[in-house]
């Protein structure tokens, strides 16, 4: 019985360096590695990825299959259901080492049907779905933000690299000891532009190149009406306003809370600016907006700590 290993990354800048460690501490013994071409996007179906074709040509039943987070196999739903239906066709045993999917047989069957176990693929379908939302929601608290930006004058895109002819001097100002923030102010490019300009004279460096961690996905937090009435009072930054704008009113007695889902991080930044109502700086406060501002506190606090899921 073989141990089959999966790789892939989206982007030929990318190198597999977060999902070798997931693997290496998973301890597989005598893996086979099937991995993809760097830049294969997640976007084309995993049956159609031609090392992953090659991996299902090369298994036989009673193997498994290793990959690090589910992501790196498959995106949708649709894609998932597809590849366990083919895995379960074929014997062959999906691990996943890393992320949400982690602590789930996947290949779990009914025992007199052979279906995929219905509470199996209410958990799939619910999972694949938190993460389609999530990268929905990304997209439109993105594209919010770059309107915005717009509307102040800003340009999006990549900054332009160091022209040519100014590729000398940057290189003679980072001898002299101008900074590399300083350089890409003075030259109006990326810090990563002027990196690539004086790469040689960078110090070594050891650790690779790692790809981006997954992505966090959304966790619903109930929010005090007391909280959300005053943060729709404030100046908020866009992607803020949508996150709140989003948000589902449940009726509690004479009150309310606000049924919001989001990444952890927009959680930590809407904490943030309801500050003022707990007397910060001196400002006057009202005990009942103080004390909802302290549940709120608890419950963010909590889901950083890993307590909500």
């Amino acid at each position: 019985m073989a141990n089959l290993v999966y790789k892939r990354v989206s982007t030929d800048q990318q190198s597999t360096a977060r999902q070798d460690l997931v693997l290496d501490e998973a301890g597989i013994e005598d893996p086979v590695v099937f991995e993809e071409d760097g830049g294969t996007s997640s976007r084309l179906h995993p049956l159609q990825r031609p090392k992953f074709r090659a991996l299902l040509d090369y298994a036989r039943p009673g193997d498994t299959v290793h990959i690090s987070e589910m992501f790196r196999l498959v995106r949708g739903t649709g894609h998932i259901l597809d590849v366990l239906n083919v895995l379960h066709r074929d014997q062959v045993a999906l691990r996943i080492h890393d992320g949400a999917f982690s602590a789930m047989d996947l290949t779990a069957r009914h025992p007199r049907t052979g279906e995929l176990l219905s509470t199996v693929k209410f958990m799939v379908q619910t999972l694949a779905a938190a993460g389609e939302l999530q990268r929905d929601l990304q997209r439109e608290l993105t594209y919010d933000g770059l309107r915005a930006a717009e509307a102040k004058g800003a340009k999006g895109g990549r900054r332009p690299a160091v022209a040519g002819a100014k590729t000398a001097d940057v290189r003679a100002a980072y001898l002299e000891g101008r900074s590399i923030a300083a350089l890409a102010r003075d030259h109006g490019v990326s810090r990563g532009a002027i990196r690539t300009a004086v790469a040689d004279l960078l110090p070594d460096r050891t650790a690779a190149d790692e790809d981006a961690p997954a992505p966090e996905l959304p966790v619903t937090l109930d929010m005090p009406g007391k909280v959300a009435d005053y943060l729709r009072t404030v100046d908020l930054e866009p992607a803020e306003r949508t996150v709140l704008d989003h948000g589902v009113t449940v009726r509690r007695g004479q009150g309310y809370t606000l049924r919001v889902s989001a990444v952890p991080a927009a959680h930590r930044q809407l904490l943030a600016r309801c500050q003022p109502l707990d007397g910060a700086q001196g400002a006057p406060t009202v005990p009942a907006q103080r004390k909802a501002r302290r549940e709120y506190e608890n419950r963010v606090n909590a889901l950083v700590a890993g307590d909500l899921h």
